[in-house]
């Protein structure tokens, strides 16, 4: 059964350490299990025959609780409790299996009367078409004046990676953002209700009136961890080639109007021409189309055929042009997340 996982995530384009990594097995012992064919052959993992000279005895785990529990400690982390304890002549452990054991049993939650820090992953959104989830964001370019910038406005369609609409603008402001928001589902034709708008905890995301717009039209908001730029990957990706266009200006713009003019030629190729490594490289408004399928199918004959003439060529299969037919952000690292990806990618 877990050879079986293995092999769809694997078939899906997964490397064998993540899929590893999510089971909670060593790559070791899933290589050897290869070697012996599908079924695995005999598991043979006999683990340690004898406890780990550094072991806690169950004294010092008891006297580790008491002490964790105790009045004096209670409100504590082990990062506090351990030089404490130094200081009045005392070691039991070492501070790393005081949080080991701490999570062991259970009793790992914050202490102390702040707030524990909110460090928690965004919530998986997933897009099996267009329209589903979009992402937005808003980065700097150079104005003629030193220290001052105009502001981009820019919104993706994740499962796309069409840019659906810009703005260009001299000032950050919730406002113009909520305003260019509902612009662009006009112009897109789109029905905002339920639609997924990804963006980070900046300003413009969080004021008044930009939560109370995509409130009152029925957008489900959703917000990265303060100062996680990973949170909203495909944006920064875009912001990223953007900026590395060679017609990007080494300097700066000469005004307002010369930016907009400069990020809509930019837009139309990024839309029409560029063909996007995240989606088999084909453009995203082809996309967006769906005219992908049919491409993709045209190279893998164009392979097939390629590989008919020179066999001798490939010593594996041709290259494989794969569909994504859903698009996760922020995904979930669960195994059912990664089996149910696995099965959705065999399946197109």
């Amino acid at each position: 059964m877990i050879l079986a996982l293995i092999a769809e995530a694997r078939a899906a384009g997964a490397r064998l350490d993540p899929c590893c990594e999510v089971i909670e097995l060593d790559v070791r012992t899933v290589q050897r299990w290869l070697k012996h064919g599908p079924d695995g052959g005999e598991d043979r993992r006999r683990g340690p025959k004898t406890p780990p000279a550094n072991k806690l005895s169950q004294h010092e785990r008891d006297q580790i609780v008491e002490l964790v529990t105790s009045e004096l400690f209670r409100d504590l982390p082990p990062s506090q409790i351990v030089p404490r304890l130094a200081d009045m002549g005392i070691y039991v452990a070492s501070e790393s299996s005081f949080y080991r054991l701490l999570k062991e049993l259970s009793l790992n939650a914050h202490r102390g009367r702040q707030r524990p820090p909110k460090n928690k992953r965004p919530k998986e959104h997933r897009a099996t078409g267009p329209n589903q989830v979009w992402c937005w964001d808003i980065t700097y370019l150079r104005a003629p004046v030193r220290g001052e910038f105009y502001y981009l406005y820019l919104f993706l369609d994740v499962w796309s990676r069409k840019i659906v609409g810009w703005r260009v603008h001299d000032s950050e402001d919730n406002e113009l953002a909520a305003k260019a928001f509902v612009e662009i589902c006009e112009a897109e034709s789109v029905d905002p209700d339920g639609l997924v708008l990804h963006s980070d905890n900046g300003g413009p995301m969080k004021g008044a009136t930009m939560v109370a717009t995509l409130e009152d039209l029925g957008v489900c908001r959703s917000l990265s961890r303060p100062r996680v730029s990973n949170d909203n990957p495909f944006i920064e990706s875009t912001f990223r080639t953007v900026k590395g266009h060679p017609s990007f200006p080494d300097k700066s713009f000469e005004d307002l109007e010369a930016a907009r003019t400069w990020v809509s030629g930019f837009v139309a190729w990024y839309n029409e021409e560029h063909r996007h490594s995240g989606i088999s490289f084909v453009t995203p408004a082809q996309r967006r189309a769906r005219q992908h399928e049919s491409l993709l199918d045209h190279r893998d004959l164009v392979y097939a055929a390629a590989k008919a003439r020179h066999p001798e060529r490939w010593t594996r299969d041709t290259r494989r042009w794969d569909r994504y037919p859903t698009v996760r952000l922020n995904p979930s690292l669960s195994p059912s997340s990664v089996q149910e990806d696995a099965q959705a990618t065999t399946a197109a």
